[in-house]
């Protein structure tokens, strides 16, 4: 069964992407812990980011890197954080987190954009990657 993930990259949920290639994709997450929460997956569906392939996984993070440069480009913060969790969604995911307080990377701390706020943001992060 095709997890959520699949779904997006699919085009069967809208999201609001920022940046893909042809093996990886990057969007906001709809449930942010702080304004320009991006997750970067991999196209490829694999449970746990220490069974993907040694290229794959080099590769997801020197996406997540540009991903990361452009985000902190757009969105006012110290640094950005990342984070693998993996247990909300069976489908590897890099969670960057525009950071001013080490709370923005407690997972119960969530903020709320308009849809139209996502779409802005969503474009100024893609012009700075």
């Amino acid at each position: 069964m095709s997890t959520i993930f699949t779904k997006i990259i699919n085009g069967e949920i809208p999201s609001y992407k920022v940046a893909e290639t042809d093996k990886f994709l990057a969007f906001l997450d709809v449930n942010p812990n702080a304004k320009g929460h991006t997750l970067c997956i991999p196209k490829k569906e694999v449970n746990k980011i220490f069974d993907l392939d040694k290229d794959t996984y080099s590769d997801l993070m020197e996406f997540s890197r540009q991903v990361a440069i452009g985000l902190e480009k757009t969105v006012s913060c110290k640094r950005v954080g990342m984070a693998v969790i993996g247990l909300e969604v069976p489908h590897v995911h890099v969670h960057l987190i525009p950071l001013n307080k080490m709370t923005e990377m407690d997972f119960s701390h969530k903020v709320t954009l308009s849809s139209e706020e996502m779409d802005e943001l969503a474009d100024a992060i893609k012009g700075n990657i």
